[in-house]
């Protein structure tokens, strides 16, 4: 039990609340109209705001949520019982359209009250204010009694909570805290009186509901889940401002709430306004939009909320925790964690509005996050710790790319990026082509979307190895990436296809590993890939040919191929058969065929299996595609501002079907909301549409492989994924991490030849053995690893067949 401090008084006659631990804890919707945070780098605080009532709010970094929820309940004492959530009409805005201070307008249903809160951090400190005014029949506001209802959550769980009330500096305030961290709730105005208690048993909302009374003040709730109420003293004030202070210990907590509350909400508005001005919307844009930059202003500045303040250019994937109404302390991560994927679109989508230094701090916090061997984990928290453990090659190419980018506009200042490139192009070579997971991290094998940016990363990287004086590294990346290109419709597409009767040929989601490849199952060499979150008693295996995502028009996006390439265009047909849905705001599309990752059939969360919904993202990922092949994509860019909440957030899944459980069609599924995935990709679209080509586009991808211009001459072979068979008159060529000597014969072993192996940095070794277009028979070889003083003890055929 923590001991107060002496300066703190605990309330007199104020015993522990009973009912403990409360009942098992749950988050809130994930369906937010606004993610707000100060500007400031010092504010180290960020709030949420939905269905008229503040949210998670995030201290001291943006991945630590520290509360579920506070709103005001409202009574006459006698004949009714309000709580904001529910039982009130809401309307919200912006206060200032390039800042995110929150107005909210909460209704009485009956038009006797509203109730009007402007939402704000304070500018500088980690402190929430919520600034309310009350306004209504004026014998109503006589006898209207308003209390303050905070539910902590404290580092990211409900349970294990505590709760005092106590009384400093002669006003009534209240303390929640877990471990070392405390939140301090308190008013401008005073607390008539405050209580605490256990959540379903002795809270607040419990007292109130049971006659419109107060009737409990407990003055202590200890290791549960715990709940805070205080009566404020709206007789004295029709306007009020409530704080929420946060801080490492009680004194912290307290001293900034009240700090913030002894300078009028005013000046900390105007502030807090002036400070968002500092990071002004690309005013170029609006003119792409349908809305005159409405939701690009949004976009860039929930982008931009994103980013934590203590781990400088660390950006989470949305402040939010996907159906977190069913959700418990057992789901830690939610979306507020660091993809390097969903990361790189959003630095990306900030270079297109100019904000290289921005982009760059991203850049600067991977090359930190960078494991030794060039990876990355596939998600982690704030600080580096890694939280799932899947490995996905996009993930590691991405950051290529946007080095790539940077170095171009001279947006480096003096960091040097090399060696973090040249680490990251090294794990690509020695893995690629096969990745554990593709961008929907499930299923391993060979995805369209993943070798799309493999290509386009190892080509950065070659382009920085020769500006770094390494031609040799260069010319072997490039080589690296023509053999992985020129083998892109032999892995990922096929022949025989059965989800369109006109069109056989088509790219598919994923081609799931050979026998003997890394990552592949049981039951290899059928071409079944497995789908996950399919419900109990449901197909979860189907052949590779039958499931098809939106993934290869990755391809068109980095110049991978061109937008008229014939297996591109069939795909295209082929995904609007299968995966495109017309909503009242316009068409939106699923992420593949038999998905499992969104809301239950019969309308309910997803709790671990669903159905697959439509996501806006996509919609922007099509536009895309149709601006490169030259079309007008004016209605598509009217369609995700439509998806686009009052508060201007996107979110991650759409409901697709008429009208069920209260969700609507065309309107927000339960998913996260806002994904800042999606607000990048929107801005980038924007951008493309104002300069009049796909942003995304690398040019010396484009020239090398969508124009024609490359032709690989090696086939690759790893002990990690050993080949059968070459064409004859190919180069094989061996990639190996470490130094080696190859001993080979094309005659039987009647004569042999030997190769020492050219080294190249990260990516490791490599010898090459040339054919002849002549050639038949077999090549066998065998090799000596120099630095471990041994053979391989086996050797290895591979098979030289017909002409190149």
């Amino acid at each position: 039990m923590t001991v107060l401090a002496p300066q703190y008084k605990w309330i007199d006659g104020q015993g522990m609340a009973f009912g403990a631990p409360g009942l098992e804890p749950r988050w809130t919707s994930s369906a937010k109209d606004a993610v707000g945070t100060a500007y400031s780098a010092s504010s180290r605080a960020w709030y949420t705001v939905s269905h008229g009532v503040l949210n998670e709010v995030y201290y001291p970094t943006i991945d630590r949520p520290q509360i579920r929820d506070m709103q005001l309940l409202i009574t006459d004492g006698e004949t009714f019982f309000h709580e904001e959530r529910k039982d009130l009409l809401h309307e919200f805005e912006y206060v200032d359209s390039d800042s995110l201070a929150v107005k909210v307008c909460n209704r009485d249903r009956d038009g006797r009250y509203t109730i009007t809160k402007e939402i704000i951090n304070d500018p500088h400190y980690p402190v929430v204010l919520t600034h309310v005014r009350i306004d209504g029949d004026k014998d109503l506001l006589e006898r209207l009694k308003v209390y303050v209802l905070l539910a902590p959550h404290i580092e990211g769980g409900g349970m294990g909570n505590n709760a005092r009330v106590i009384e400093v500096a002669g006003q009534r305030a209240a303390l929640a805290w877990k471990n070392h961290t405390s939140v301090a709730l308190t008013v401008d105005c005073g607390f008539d009186c405050a209580s605490v208690g256990y959540v379903g048993a002795s809270d607040g909302w419990q007292d109130l509901h049971h006659n419109f009374q107060m009737d409990w003040q407990f003055g202590s709730a200890l290791e549960g889940n715990v709940s805070i109420m205080g009566e404020i003293k709206v007789h004295r004030a029709r306007d009020f401002t409530i704080a929420l202070g946060f801080g490492e210990g009680h004194h912290a907590a307290l001293s900034a709430a009240m700090g913030a509350l002894s300078k009028p909400f005013a000046l900390h508005l105007k502030r807090f306004i002036e400070q968002w001005h500092r990071a002004e919307s690309p005013r170029e844009l609006a003119a792409s939009s349908m809305d005159n930059g409405k939701v690009m202003q949004i976009s860039h500045n929930i982008v931009l909320a994103h980013e934590d303040k203590t781990y400088a250019g660390a950006f989470i994937a949305s402040a939010s925790i996907p159906w977190g109404y069913a959700k418990g302390d057992d789901d830690l991560g939610g979306y507020h964690l660091v993809w390097t994927r969903d990361m790189v679109q959003s630095a990306t989508a900030l270079l297109a509005c100019n904000r290289v230094e921005t982009a760059r701090r991203a850049l600067v916090y991977l090359a930190c996050t960078q494991r030794p061997d060039g990876s990355f984990a596939q998600n982690f928290w704030i600080d580096g710790t890694p939280y799932w453990t899947g490995l996905q090659l996009d993930e590691v190419a991405f950051p290529i790319i946007l080095a790539w980018r940077l170095w171009k506009l001279d947006g480096l200042g003096n960091f040097d990026v090399f060696p973090f490139v040249e680490r990251a192009a090294g794990f690509l070579v020695r893995y690629a082509p096969v990745t554990q997971q593709e961008r929907w991290e499930e299923c391993p094998g060979y995805s369209p979307s993943t070798l799309a940016a493999v290509i386009s990363g190892l080509i950065c990287a070659a382009d920085m190895a020769r500006a770094h004086r390494a031609p040799e590294l260069g010319k072997f990346l490039e080589e690296q990436a023509d053999w992985i290109e020129s083998h892109l419709e032999d892995w990922t597409v096929t022949n025989n296809g059965v989800l369109h009767p006109d069109v056989k040929r088509h790219y598919m989601r994923v081609r799931p590993p050979e026998c003997g490849e890394p990552y592949a199952h049981e039951e290899c060499g059928r071409e079944m890939i497995r789908i996950a979150n399919r419900a109990p008693g449901e197909q979860n295996e189907f052949e590779a040919r039958e499931v098809i995502d939106a993934g290869f028009l990755e391809l068109v996006r980095y110049g991978v191929r061109a937008a008229d390439d014939p297996v591109i265009v069939d795909s295209v047909k082929v995904v609007d058969a299968v995966l495109r849905r017309d909503t009242p705001k316009g068409p939106c599309w699923r992420r593949y065929n038999h998905d499992g990752y969104g809301q239950r059939k019969d309308g309910g969360p997803f709790l671990g299996s669903g159905q697959g919904r439509v996501w806006p993202l996509l919609t922007g990922e099509r536009a895309h595609y149709e601006l490169a092949a030259g079309r007008d994509v004016s209605s598509l860019i009217d369609t995700i501002e439509q998806f686009a909440s009052c508060g201007g957030l996107l979110p991650e899944q759409i409901w697709d079907e008429p009208d069920k459980s209260g969700l609507v069609f065309g309107g927000p599924a339960g998913a996260a909301m806002p994904l800042v995935w999606a607000h990048a990709e929107y801005l980038k679209l924007l951008r493309s549409v104002t300069d009049g080509n796909v942003f995304d586009r690398i040019p010396i991808v484009e020239d090398r492989y969508a124009k024609g211009n490359a032709t690989s001459h090696i086939e690759v072979f790893k002990l990690r994924r050993q080949l059968a068979s070459i064409p004859a008159g190919k180069t094989l060529r061996i990639t190996a991490h470490n130094r080696f000597k190859v001993a080979w014969t094309v005659d039987g072993w009647q004569t042999n030849r030997s190769a020492e192996s050219s080294t190249v940095g990260y990516a490791g070794s490599f010898a090459d053995i040339p054919t002849t277009p002549e050639q038949t028979g077999a090549v066998s070889f065998t090799l000596y690893w120099i630095d471990e003083n041994r053979w391989e003890g086996r050797n290895f055929d591979v098979r030289v067949e017909g002409a190149s």
